[in-house]
């Protein structure tokens, strides 16, 4: 009798269980941490298209969506809105924090946005490179006046280091016969994903703004100086 229960007590996994697959932990892992890009990982990347649907599963579970882009070749976990409170839901902790950004770094963002779709409408190369001279003179205008040369360089050097550790540069390393290399930058195309064809459009606004801000904060300062000498 005992054998009899031993054999129908026999564990047999529902019908609806799919198999463990190494691969989806591997991707789960890669892209809590951060962006997959087709260009790093092509092996990962087909994994991803073949398995996107369970992907996508697992996500929902942690109240987050796949963002991915075959087109551009990238894809990233994003956290899903807060409920209303009005509905009465529980607001559960994110699993991808938010960070708010300085103003250099928006400003920053928001130029090399506009400087894609120009480079986009030229319709030639997909990867869109810039030395950090050229990033700097994108910033100098919007920079209150009288801004000097080292102040300039800290503060632009500062803010691309904020921007490379966000994911939307990659510095790239210097040629060979560059000894006087002052760094170059491959603008991630992820950037378009977060600054969408809504926001470009009142792209000439919002700078206006940025560049009113920043010349009050100028002349904020000056007078600060003033009433100091006085």
């Amino acid at each position: 009798m005992n054998d009899t229960l031993h054999d129908n007590d026999s564990f047999e996994a529902p019908p609806s269980a799919l198999p463990a697959v190494p691969e989806l932990s591997q991707l789960m892992v890669h892209l809590l941490k951060g962006v997959l890009y087709r260009d790093d990982d092509e092996r990962l990347w087909a994994s991803l298209l073949r398995l996107q649907a369970r992907v996508r599963e697992q996500a929902a579970v942690l109240l987050l969506d796949l963002v991915l882009d075959e087109a551009e070749g990238h894809a990233f976990l994003k956290g899903r809105p807060d409920p209303d409170e009005a509905e009465g839901a529980p607001r559960l902790p994110r699993l991808v924090a938010r960070r708010p950004l300085s103003y250099p770094a928006s400003l920053m963002l928001a130029l090399l946005r506009k400087r894609m779709a120009e480079f986009d409408a030229g319709g030639g190369d997909t990867r869109l490179v810039l030395s950090r001279d050229e990033i700097a003179e994108l910033m100098r205008v919007f920079l209150p006046d009288g801004t000097n040369e080292a102040r300039l360089v800290d503060q632009v050097d500062a803010t691309i280091g904020k921007v490379v550790d966000l994911g939307f540069l990659r510095r790239l390393r210097p040629a060979a016969s560059g000894g006087k290399d002052r760094g170059h930058y491959e603008v991630r195309r992820i950037l378009k994903a977060f600054v969408d064809a809504q926001w470009l459009a009142e792209f000439d606004a919002r700078l206006e703004a940025y560049r009113t801000a920043l010349s009050g904060a100028g002349a904020g300062s000056g007078a600060g100086r003033e009433s100091a000498d006085a």
